[in-house]
């Protein structure tokens, strides 16, 4: 059964066979979840299905592995139709990292070529476009598109950015730190006019757009599934119709090495392949509760309207309005305006994440854009709005605290008063009250982690 949304709220998601959506997921009541965007939920009945997976597979390790390419090779048949691509150009790979490394560990490239990137790209994604083109003594440049770009100009500036030397553009599908989508379809018909290769970055794209592969026939297309799909985690699709990709190789070589693709994909070794034989009933399991449609409608409702809440909480603190409203927006991330003395720099704000969880018991994503901090909000049919209250009273006065602010109770009824000293015990109400919580109250800074953690 769909949500409704009323004046001022939004009803609790209900399911099929659970009053409450909440409850067909395995989340901890005692944490806010509102950064699903990052490393997912996986939902009770998906869980089952791999730990039965597993068992089978301890029960008789010597007759379940020989059954693995059979198996692995249905998974595909399966989860293709909803990737929008077909089976036979589609491999399983554990994570849309790996996907890239596997494509970038099969290009070759001249001293002088020219890699193409976006500013709003994912670190690790880049990073692996800085060390292919060290191999060959090529060149990475970044192509820099506004927060608000149109698809215009964002067809406009590539176009610009496009020289004789360009043999690869890596583009993401939708954004992980700026939460918005780029016109992938027409970069790559504009990008095959110059002779341009394209990689789509499709990570945070199952799910949320239907049949995300058909984006332009790109030479490699790749996507999570433990995202929003709620797959296990390690679990991913990479799609090719390059007709070179028989240059495509798994991370490890195995048995199958010498079969052509995408067979050589299906065998890896001992690596544990539950996480894809469970993807196609997460995958299902949605769509017989809720619907893919209609969950998308109803992850946009949710978090359109959290980000409302969360941003007249914090709008007294801000010079201009809090929700970033994109022309490119997608279902169920938004982008909430943070104060500018929070972070300049995305490893400085990823540590908020750290800090919140450990001394608030709130799971939330920070970033920044041209030097400017930014809550990533995501949410899934899980999320509650009770979330984003619980978010505004636990997490904004941290969030204060940090930017150097003290709240005003004058301005806004809903963020109570910062702690004033700069490293404060939170109250039992503020805490999450486990042995791993008390343990790192301190809000110790953690080190930096240069590439992608935000997810």
């Amino acid at each position: 059964m769909q949500q409704t949304v009323g004046r001022g709220s939004v009803a609790a998601v209900s399911l099929r066979g659970y009053d409450r959506a909440r409850d067909a997921w395995p989340l901890d009541p005692e944490v806010v979840h509102l950064n699903h965007g990052s490393f997912g939920a996986v939902p009770i009945e998906v869980v089952r299905r791999q730990d039965e997976l597993r068992a089978h597979a301890d029960r008789n390790p010597v007759g379940w592995f020989p059954q693995i390419p059979a198996l692995v090779a249905q998974a595909r048949q399966e989860i293709a139709p909803f990737i929008g691509a077909r089976a036979e150009d589609m491999v399983f790979v554990p994570n849309a990292s790996a996907a890239a490394t596997v494509v970038y560990n099969g290009l070759r490239l001249a001293a002088g070529d020219e890699i193409l990137v976006t500013d709003h790209g994912y670190g690790a994604i880049t990073m692996g476009a800085r060390r292919l083109a060290r191999r060959f003594g090529a060149h990475v440049r970044t192509v820099s598109i506004p927060l608000l770009a149109s698809d215009e100009e964002v067809l406009t500036r590539f176009a610009a950015s496009t020289t004789p030397r360009t043999r690869l553009i890596v583009v993401d599908q939708i954004t992980s730190p700026t939460a918005r989508r780029f016109p992938v379809e027409q970069i790559t018909a504009q990008a095959r006019r110059s002779g341009v290769r394209v990689l789509v970055d499709g990570a945070h794209a199952p799910g949320l757009i239907d049949a995300p592969a058909q984006c332009g026939e790109p030479d490699w297309w790749f996507g999570n599934l433990h995202k929003w799909p709620c797959a296990p985690r390690g679990a991913a699709v990479l799609v090719s119709t390059a007709a070179d990709r028989d240059d495509l190789w798994p991370l490890i070589d195995s048995w199958a090495a010498e079969e052509p693709f995408p067979a050589r994909f299906d065998t890896q070794g001992t690596i544990d392949a539950t996480s894809y034989l469970a993807a196609p009933l997460a995958i299902s399991w949605i769509e017989q509760e809720y619907g893919w449609s209609a969950a998308r409608e109803t992850m946009t409702e949710l978090v359109d309207h959290g980000a409302t809440i969360i941003g007249e909480a914090i709008a007294p603190y801000l010079d201009s309005d809090p929700v970033v409203v994109s022309a490119a927006q997608v279902p169920s991330m938004r982008l909430v305006r943070m104060p500018d003395t929070l972070a300049d720099r995305r490893e400085a704000a990823d540590r908020l994440r750290d800090v919140l969880f450990q001394r608030a018991g709130v799971e939330a994503a920070f970033t920044t854009f041209d030097s400017r901090p930014y809550l990533r909000l995501s949410a899934h049919l899980y999320t509650e709005e009770s979330d984003f209250h619980q978010f505004i009273e636990r997490a904004i006065p941290l969030v204060l605290e940090a930017s150097g602010l003290a709240a005003s109770p004058g301005r806004t009824r809903s963020v109570g008063h910062a702690p004033s000293s700069p490293d404060p015990s939170p109250s039992k109400e503020r805490t999450h009250e486990t042995p791993a919580f008390r343990s790192r109250r301190d809000g110790r800074p953690v080190d930096d982690r240069p590439g992608g953690v935000l997810g």
